[in-house]
């Protein structure tokens, strides 16, 4: 058998995986899933082509040949962004310990060095694979020399040959370049010929053979359009062809011999694997002993056996997880539940009476450590058998989400990906998705068993490395203190929900119906015509043709709608103000009245989901429906507030923080003038106005201090000039003027502010007072906007993240006072700085006492945390 040659388009291949995979980071914040997704690729295609040379080429960032024939080339291309240039030196230092040659070129692109390796192959009788994203190899394929494409991602390759060139195009590899130079391409600034696409191209010279034989038989041609341009464009059409031909001859100064196939630095390649959370790839270099033991680690055994009882009470500590079918866990039926030991099998159990009257001790033993994924879900889930699960437990999930917070989702395959040498599939690959995904109930028995024994050990063999990773990083605390408890918290709130009268929502939908008819008549009267109000098109055409109203803004496909142009045209036609108020009680009548309404349970309650891992900040998300995000601004909109109400002979308590975010800017920050009208109760908008107007505090007006109060606000959420000349509707400089005042009426701000952005830049990352962390890798961005976003994150973060810290020990402490007190409240809802239990009337004023102590008490800051409490029958009154 000839040897093979493997070579790789390494820029092709980390492009394509930066752009495919979501946001990969290492414990660290490094960006890494480019680098990721090339080192899937390429480990897929050594084990199917088993090379015995391979060479990786990249492109260089100096201008190449290509571009003294052509100045534009390439000139469309956007520059790669900063999270993707660093990681190109990630795995270059990768590949080193591979013992894997990479090679660029100045004035060359990485298809040359492809091209001219693959020359050099062939003529020494070797076979060539080149594995690429880039349909541009094609015209480098021959008897020897195949491509391996990317499809789909980085999940599907397809391999190209003389064949399936033929049977797609028709043609010979080598006359794909004469269909570029026709067609031109897009991606590389490449013109072509005006006119002549894909299809024509190909059968020109499917006609032809050649663009030199198409050139010589122009007269032939039918189209005067199309004989033209090809006349009018020869010079260009050659041209094309040249820069898109793959040069075979680059000046490669290493040879063969140098790329062949050698052992890796194993040693190094752990160090480096390990760093950059890489475990999965280094089974790859197990011996077959290593990979033996773990596949026995999968055994599994649908069961009825409950010996592994006595396993779990000698050790204390056991692994389980729970599935169910169904969107949502609140609203669906537990199926079964994995349970291992330290030192057993998975045990798979049905969840029936027999199950419950064996385990419901070993749930509620308050000695016994349980450790899952999710562990809030299934709280909710066993609740439903009549299983409290009680502390102490671990969750890997909560662990993953405070060492990488800014991931777009948690799965137990990102877990397993990032810290284990093996993949777990997660529940969207095993079952689907959309019109085809499957039940669990409806798989095999096999399947799901190796599914469920996979995910408890990868539960078992994460933890520890976790608790080490969150220990290093100091938020073990954070974690056992706050997060974990807090999810005992909130799964009992998912169970208990809120009271919803469903004949409240239909009244209001009734009143808001009514009003928004009433607009409507008026718009039309006043438009002059009917029309859909919903429609931007339709009503681009109203404002700016029929009315003749200034234009603000065009878009692509017309004249733009959006609030901010209505608030521009406010005072230029009396229809604009009748149509933002149209636009509001559309949203709320559909957003919210209806939408709410299908949520509500047969027990008369709405059962929100509660995310501890959705923000990077740490502040909690509320989904299905969001409850968090109830209308306040308007009259309508604070009415829906009056159907959630609550039990019968209860009432609703409710407590908020007075300006927590400010009141933490004076902790952090030190200033001793912000936190003087803090802790002598001074309104700190108030006070603010009077410094920065220079105006008497008893002379302050409603406007200073409203403006005042955006300046306080904004400095929190690291606005520019810009944004809070927007926001007020002030002149730039004037804005700029404000910030200044503010800032030098509080100076230990403005260094806080300096101090906090140049440690970013230096860390990395930032901190809230409990430790908890975000990573700013935008800070360092040469990118203007990219970077001023990651100084208003490293701004924000510390205040905004400490506030919501404070509202989860809040939560907690609240909880447990609850608890033992014996008092009937429950907490059913947290709105950001606002806690709302629901208490019966009898125990009303101890739970007010209990909830405004827990919350004063939940952090020690150099100021005082002042909490506003008021109870009601709904959440209007109590508000």
């Amino acid at each position: 058998m000839s040897k093979k040659v493997m070579l790789i388009d390494g820029s092709s291949l980390i492009f394509r995986a930066f752009f495919a995979l979501p946001n990969l980071t290492n414990a660290d914040g490094v960006m890494t899933n480019g680098v990721y997704g090339f080192l899937t690729m390429y480990f897929k295609a050594v084990e199917e082509y088993k090379p015995d040379y391979i060479l990786v080429a990249f492109d260089k960032k100096t201008k190449t040949f290509r571009h003294k024939e052509f100045e534009d080339y390439k000139a469309n291309r956007d520059k790669a962004p900063n999270e993707l240039n660093y990681q190109f030196g990630i795995l270059k230092d990768i590949l080193d310990s591979l013992n894997v040659r990479y090679l660029d070129i100045d004035g060359y692109e990485a298809d040359d060095i492809v091209g001219t390796f693959a020359k050099i192959a062939k003529d020494d009788g070797l076979d060539t694979v080149i594995i690429t994203g880039d349909k541009d190899y094609f015209q480098l394929v021959n008897e020897k020399v195949v491509v391996y494409l990317t499809r789909k991602g980085i999940s599907q390759m397809e391999e190209i040959t003389e064949k399936t060139i033929k049977e797609e195009y028709g043609l010979s590899p080598k006359q794909l370049i004469d269909v570029k130079g026709l067609m031109g391409d897009k991606s590389d600034n490449i013109p072509g010929v005006d006119g002549i696409g894909e299809k024509r191209a190909i059968k020109f010279i499917q006609d032809y053979g050649s663009m030199e034989s198409l050139y010589e038989n122009l007269d032939e041609i039918s189209g005067k359009k199309t004989k033209e341009n090809l006349e009018n464009s020869k010079a260009i059409a050659f041209l094309s062809k040249k820069i898109g031909t793959i040069v075979t001859n680059a000046p490669v100064e290493i040879k063969l011999d140098d790329i062949r196939v050698k052992e890796p630095d194993l040693n190094s390649l752990k160090e480096k694997f390990s760093k950059y959370n890489f475990n999965k790839f280094l089974e790859k270099f197990e011996d077959s002993e290593e990979k033996i033991k773990k596949s026995l680690d999968f055994s599994y055994e649908f069961s009825k056996n409950y010996e592994i009882i006595d396993e779990i009470q000698k050790s204390q500590n056991f692994y389980f997880k729970t599935i169910y079918d169904g969107e949502n866990y609140i609203h669906s039926k537990p199926l079964f539940i994995a349970i291992k030991s330290d030192t057993s099998k998975t045990y798979i159990y049905d969840l029936d009476d027999d199950f419950v009257k064996n385990f419901k001790d070993i749930f509620e033993d308050k000695l016994i450590n349980k450790v899952s994924f999710d562990i809030k879900e299934d709280i909710v889930l066993l609740n439903k058998i009549g299983i409290n699960v009680e502390l102490p437990y671990d969750d890997v999930m909560l662990m993953h989400y405070l060492i990488d917070p800014s991931r777009s989702s948690y799965d137990i395959k990102a877990l397993s990906q990032v810290y284990l040498k093996y993949e777990v599939e997660n529940k969207e690959v095993l079952l689907g998705k959309g019109k085809k995904k499957k039940l669990f109930i409806d798989l095999n028995k096999e399947i799901l068993g190796k599914y469920m024994a996979s995910t408890l050990n990868a539960i078992e063999d994460s933890k520890d490395i976790l608790i080490s990773k969150l220990t290093e990083l100091t938020m073990f605390d954070l974690y056992k203190d706050c997060e974990i408890k807090l999810s005992k918290v909130l799964s009992e709130m998912e169970i208990v929900g809120f009271v919803c009268k469903k004949e409240e929502l239909e009244k209001i939908k009734e009143e808001v119906s009514v009003e928004i008819k009433s607009l409507e008549d008026d718009i039309y009267e006043l438009a002059g015509s009917e029309f859909n109000i919903n429609s931007t098109k339709q009503l681009g055409k109203v404002l700016f043709e029929d009315l003749d109203l200034p234009i603000i803004k065009k878009t692509k496909t017309g004249f733009s709608t959006d609030a901010k142009v209505l608030e521009r045209l406010r005072d230029k036609h009396e229809i604009i103000p009748k149509i933002e108020k149209y636009r509001e009680l559309f949203k709320l009548k559909s957003t919210y009245l209806e939408s709410l309404e299908e949520c509500i349970d047969e027990d008369g309650r709405i059962r929100s989901t509660f995310k501890q891992n959705v923000t990077a900040t740490g502040r909690l998300s509320s989904t299905e429906p969001n409850l968090q995000n109830l209308p306040i601004r308007t009259d309508e909109g604070r009415k829906i507030r009056k159907a959630f109400k609550a039990d019968e002979g209860k009432i609703l308590v409710d407590a908020d923080y007075s300006q927590i975010e400010l009141r933490v800017l004076a902790h952090l920050s030190d200033d001793k003038k912000m936190q003087d009208a803090f802790s002598y109760s001074v309104d700190i908008h108030t006070k603010t106005a009077s410094e920065v107007f220079n105006t008497p505090i008893n002379e302050v007006t409603k406007l200073q201090r409203s403006e005042a109060k955006a300046v306080n606000f904004g400095i929190i959420y690291g606005i520019s000039d810009y944004g809070l000349s927007q926001n007020l509707n002030i002149p730039r400089k004037r804005a700029k003027e404000y910030i200044d005042n503010y800032l030098n009426t509080y100076p230990q701000i403005k260094e806080y502010m300096k101090k906090i952005v140049d440690k970013a830049k230096e860390d990395g990352f930032v901190k809230t007072i409990f430790n908890r962390r975000r990573y700013v890798p935008e800070i360092n961005s040469k990118n203007f906007n990219v970077r001023s976003f990651g100084q208003r994150v490293a701004l924000n973060t510390p205040i905004q993240g400490s506030a919501a810290d404070i509202i989860k020990y809040a939560m907690i402490k609240t909880y447990e006072n609850l608890k033992k007190s014996k008092i009937d409240a429950k907490i059913i809802l947290q709105i950001h700085d606002e806690i709302i239990l629901e208490v019966g009337k009898e125990d009303e004023n101890k739970a007010k006492e209990i909830l405004e102590k827990s919350m004063q008490d939940a952090a020690d800051l150099k100021v005082p945390l002042l909490v506003d409490i008021d109870s009601g029958d709904s959440m209007y009154e109590s508000k």
